[in-house]
């Protein structure tokens, strides 16, 4: 596979039904309002992404694979557009986390490997509001199943989901879910 067949592209449109101006996007974009002013539909050629209603990657998120999305507020409940969006490298690697129950990795601790469809179910934790993920790519739900507002989580340290939504709700996450082949 070329790097090329590697990357995500995403093209988004002003308008519902892919009407309007349009814009390529094959990377990160902290901030689409310099390229477009609104964007109401999308059609994602490769890869995956998460697209959110604010900029730099704040506010509500939605992951979305190839297809198309010809009026994604009406299927994702939102009321506004979608401000910026985030590539979502392939990863074939393994897999690893640890999940907190209270902010700043405390509380209860459980480390993760594989796809967890109810953290009370599983671990017997009522609540999970930081995580550090180690290895791969993850998407986390509100909801039990899979199911409810989601995250995306890159390698790294979430101290406060909160806060990384912008003081959006109190965010805390039931399930999650490893972003591998499958999804692509």
């Amino acid at each position: 596979m070329t790097d090329m067949n590697m990357m995500g592209k995403i093209t988004f449109y002003e308008e519902r039904n892919f009407m309007g101006r349009s814009y390529e996007c094959m990377n990160d974009m902290s901030d689409m309002s310099s390229y477009m002013s609104r964007c109401h539909s999308c059609r994602v050629e490769r890869g995956c992404f998460m697209v959110y209603d604010r900029t730099n990657y704040m506010g509500n998120q939605h992951f979305m694979r190839r297809g198309e999305y010809a009026d994604y507020m009406s299927m994702f409940g939102w009321s506004d557009s979608i401000r910026s969006c985030r590539m979502i490298p392939m990863y074939r690697g393994s897999y690893r986390m640890r999940i907190y129950e209270r902010e700043n990795f405390g509380g209860q601790m459980h480390e993760m490997m594989d796809d967890c469809d109810s953290i009370m179910d599983r671990y017997r934790m009522n609540n999970c509001v930081s995580c550090n993920v180690m290895e791969g790519h993850w998407l986390m739900y509100e909801q039990p199943n899979y199911r409810g507002r989601m995250m995306y989580m890159r390698p790294g340290e979430y101290r406060n989901f909160h806060q990384m939504m912008g003081g959006m709700g109190n965010m805390r996450f039931m399930s999650m879910r490893r972003i591998n082949d499958s999804f692509y």
